[in-house]
């Protein structure tokens, strides 16, 4: 073939096709795992070096099972020193939708049919909750799991006397006294283990006549600036019942309220168990309301402290 006839070749100079793809300024897999390596190490170091510690929780932020510990220990501390203002302060600051007093009932229920009741210390707690709120008149399952401890403290402490040595006179005769104490079984003193106190004192009883909160005997218990307090236990006694409760379980009534429901045409008495004499028969009486009609009177009922 002769040269003139030979295929001309493009002497144009061909570059790779990669290099003519338009380039990127973000890798994305570097992006992403440089995101995983920092969420890793963050994590890492937060978990083992450098762990958050919580501080300063208030009662009513614990989780459930926080929460059944913290009653215990509540529990544990009025069986020791049976301040009960103190443990149903401490209480109420669960802030509880509920009964706190049922509230330990429930949770002493709870450990028990879980085991927790299984050793000794466990077993102490169980108790100390089983005593504080059967004293208030509640009830649960683990009064029919856990007997009774018949060791307990009673509530009286019974004291006898050491039978003399020396014997009378002979020429003296006996009194009935000391005969009893001689010759027959000691006599024995029964001194509480907690006396009588007045610590607060009823400061007014005003009335009203409302509709809306017919029949009411609303309490505040306040200190000597009138700030209200939490977790005092006030009672409410009438013919053939009683009721025990709280103040501070409606916080948007105030720090220090509580209140009762009157029957009609029943009487009431209030007062504070151990802390605070009673006030005056309350009977449910019919009163006329400001635009016309009638309702049942409401009493509210204050207590203050003493001095």
């Amino acid at each position: 073939m002769k040269p003139d006839t030979l295929p001309e070749f493009d002497q144009t100079p061909r570059v790779a096709e990669r290099y003519q793809r338009p380039r990127s300024f973000i890798s994305w897999a570097g992006v992403l795992l440089g995101l995983v390596l920092g969420i890793a190490g963050g994590l890492i170091y937060t978990w083992g070096f450098d762990p958050i510690e919580e501080f300063d929780t208030q009662p009513w932020q614990l989780t459930e099972a926080d929460r059944a510990q913290y009653i215990v220990a509540v529990m544990l501390d009025y069986s020791h020193n049976a301040d009960l203002s103190l443990a149903t302060q401490r209480l109420a600051a669960l802030r509880l939708p509920r009964d706190f007093i049922q509230e330990v009932a429930d949770v002493a229920c709870t450990l028990t049919t879980e085991g927790y009741a299984n050793n000794s210390s466990g077993l102490r707690a169980v108790r100390a909750m089983m005593t504080f709120y059967q004293l208030q008149g509640r009830s649960g399952c683990a009064d029919s799991l856990i007997l009774a401890d018949v060791t307990a403290s009673p509530q009286v402490v019974l004291i006898e006397p050491p039978t003399p040595t020396l014997t009378p006179p002979v020429t003296k005769t006996p009194t009935p006294d000391a005969v009893d104490r001689v010759g027959g079984t000691p006599t024995a003193f029964i001194v509480p283990t907690s006396p009588p106190q007045s610590d607060f004192e009823i400061a007014n009883i005003p009335t009203v006549c409302s509709e809306a909160r017919a029949g009411l005997i609303e309490v505040q218990v306040v200190d000597f600036n009138g700030q209200g307090i939490p977790g005092q236990l006030v009672r409410v006694t009438w013919d053939g019942g009683a009721s025990v409760f709280a103040t501070g379980l409606k916080p948007e009534r105030g720090a220090g309220y509580a209140d009762f429901q009157m029957e009609p045409g029943l009487s009431y008495v209030v007062d504070m168990p151990g802390r605070a004499d009673p006030s005056q028969p309350l009977t449910a009486t019919s009163c006329p309301l400001e635009g016309g009609g009638r309702s049942i009177i409401t009493y509210r009922v204050v207590f203050r402290p003493v001095g």
